[in-house]
């Protein structure tokens, strides 16, 4: 070892949290946003020789092993590639854009879920055309679709013999924003580089800058949908050998510290 030039290293880290592709020299390293936990585990296999040559016993020969060595990472982010990381899946930018006539069949006190979220400019006629309903009378417009109000003059259909029918048939016309999409469960064999532009709190926010060169992060274990607190993801992952790094290179990980 060489000779020590600093003892006082307090530490207290923060500082952001970036993902690419690994292996991948031009992939651009994007931030995550805001990560409250980012450690590392080992796990560590320790083969033991017992010594028999002396009362007492004691320990004749020992050999540690690295098993695992494990990354943990909370994002409080949950933009839709946070989601789509957390769930191994594709995400689908969609531009603004407008539905005319798109189908569907009514009954009253039920959800017409639209193909896209968050409609505006909502026209909902009778099909075929010829009746035109009146928004907060006979439906509502929410953020999911057009619920069918069960005051409203939209009616279930009924057959001849005064039968409910399977609903009424329906044509909605309407415009809606940008969006991003997430298909859950998409996309298994990813391995990302993790760095952490990380500054030590407790020595002035000197640098520490973490480098993980390849990380095959696991599908969160828990997805908040409802909840009463702010919602969190926490991811895990095996590090893994990095055969790209030569002679006297971590082939998993490097601190670079100030």
């Amino acid at each position: 070892m060489s000779e020590r030039v600093e003892i006082y290293k307090p530490y207290l880290g923060s500082g952001q949290v970036y993902l690419k592709q690994a292996g991948d020299a031009i992939a651009p390293r994007y931030p995550i946003g805001n990560v409250s936990e980012l450690k590392l585990a080992i796990d560590e296999e320790v083969l033991e020789q017992k010594d028999h040559t002396l009362p007492g016993g004691g320990t004749h020969a020992e050999v540690r092993r690295v098993n695992a060595i494990t990354a943990s990472l909370t994002l409080h982010d949950l933009n839709a590639d946070n989601l789509a990381l957390a769930t191994k899946g594709t995400t689908t930018a969609v531009a603004s854009g407008s539905v005319t006539d798109e189908s569907h069949t009514a009954h009253k006190g039920a959800l017409l879920r639209l193909v896209h979220p968050g409609a505006a400019s909502v026209v909902v006629t009778s099909d075929p055309s010829g009746t035109t309903y009146t928004e907060g009378t006979d439906y509502e417009v929410r953020g999911e679709g057009v619920f069918i109000l069960s005051t409203g003059a939209i009616a279930t259909a009924i057959d001849g013999l005064g039968t409910p029918s399977a609903g009424l048939p329906l044509l909605i016309t309407y415009s809606f924003g940008a969006y991003n999409q997430i298909q859950a469960l998409t996309n298994s064999s990813n391995y990302w580089e993790i760095s952490f532009g990380g500054m030590n709190e407790a020595d002035g926010d000197k640098p520490c800058v973490i480098d993980l060169w390849k990380v095959n992060l696991g599908a969160a274990k828990e997805v908040p949908l409802i909840t009463g607190s702010l919602g969190s993801v926490a991811l895990e992952g095996k590090l893994l050998s990095d055969s790209s790094k030569g002679s006297g290179e971590s082939k998993f990980y490097q601190v670079q510290q100030v």
